[in-house]
């Protein structure tokens, strides 16, 4: 088939990747414009579009869809279908309207739980048992379409986000594959959305990172574990030099209980309001490595009883 991809963090790779092994015909790639990273603060392209080079495939990077002209850009792409995954920008009813079999977007969750931008860390963090990955046709509204086909899959215990972001990727690039594969032979059968269980995965922001050890052991372990790797969770600490920040990634309850915040023992095992974490993965600021909690201990000179704040 012949179709428009589009697409923009490492989630939405292997689906590109899988389209084109598959031999379908990607006229163009959209994807966000370059940013600026790293130290030397470069401009970076999207992994989608470093892979889009790649594969020879022209790339376009509009701020808005909005405009006349980029109606008639999407337009001249003449394409059967789009298949849209991560891209970071909602698309007009117009752009929605001119592939022959409409946009397909894979997203990860099953909907309607975790309609918006960050469902993987939102049902980490919530505690979820089972997250998932499903093909949705696409409507004007966030989410909102009816969907085609969806696979779940569990949350273990002590998965992170970062755990089932790559879980879900090549299930979803196999499960887009399948969809194309079918609308080739014929149209999709479509489920509208369930009325209830509507939860909105809302963008992650910075004030969310700080651990709040007043909290059950089982909501600090899914709070740190559903930021994990990015943007990752964190507490404050005088480690010697004044207050420096720690990043925890990886956590798990654990046997303990003493004053929210406190570190109970040499393993890195921190009191919260009801039981205790085990710190396995933290990172503190200016240090590349990872340490595990008896390292972290170890490294930095802490004793049980420290309250971290």
């Amino acid at each position: 088939m012949r179709l428009v991809f589009m697409g923009t963090p490492d989630f939405a790779v292997a689906t590109l990747a899988r389209l084109a092994e598959d031999g379908h015909d990607v006229a163009a790639v959209y994807t966000r414009a370059p940013a600026r990273s790293g130290r030397g603060m470069a401009l970076r392209p999207s992994p989608v579009h470093a892979l889009a080079d790649r594969l020879g495939v022209p790339v376009l990077t509009p701020a808005t869809l909005k405009t006349a002209d980029a109606l008639a850009e999407f337009r001249s792409h003449a394409c059967d279908v789009a298949v849209v995954v991560a891209y970071g920008m909602l698309l007009p009813q117009a752009i929605l309207d001119v592939p022959r079999h409409g946009c397909l977007n894979l997203h990860a969750s099953l909907l309607p739980r975790w309609r918006g931008a960050a469902p993987i860390q939102r049902a980490v963090m919530a505690g979820d048992a089972f997250s998932g990955v499903g093909i949705m046709h696409m409507e004007a509204g966030l989410d909102t379409g009816p969907v085609a086909m969806e696979e779940s899959v569990a949350i273990t215990p002590g998965m992170s986000a970062g755990d089932l972001h790559d879980t879900l990727m090549p299930i979803g690039a196999a499960l887009m594959s399948e969809a194309l594969r079918r609308l080739e032979n014929g149209p999709l059968s479509l489920v509208a959305q369930a009325g209830d269980g509507l939860v909105y995965a809302h963008k992650i922001t910075n004030d969310e990172a700080r651990i709040d050890w007043s909290k059950s052991a089982r909501d600090v372990a899914n709070h740190i574990n559903g930021l994990s790797p990015f943007p990752g969770a964190f507490f404050e600490a005088d480690l010697g030099k004044g207050p420096e920040r720690v990043k925890v990634l990886r956590a798990s309850p654990a046997e303990g209980r003493g004053e929210a915040g406190t570190l109970l023992d040499a393993a890195g095992t921190v009191a919260c309001g009801e039981g205790a974490v085990r710190l396995t993965e933290l990172r503190r600021a200016g240090k590349g490595g990872i340490a595990t909690g008896a390292e972290f201990v170890r490294g930095a000179h802490q004793t049980p009883g420290t309250r971290f704040p």
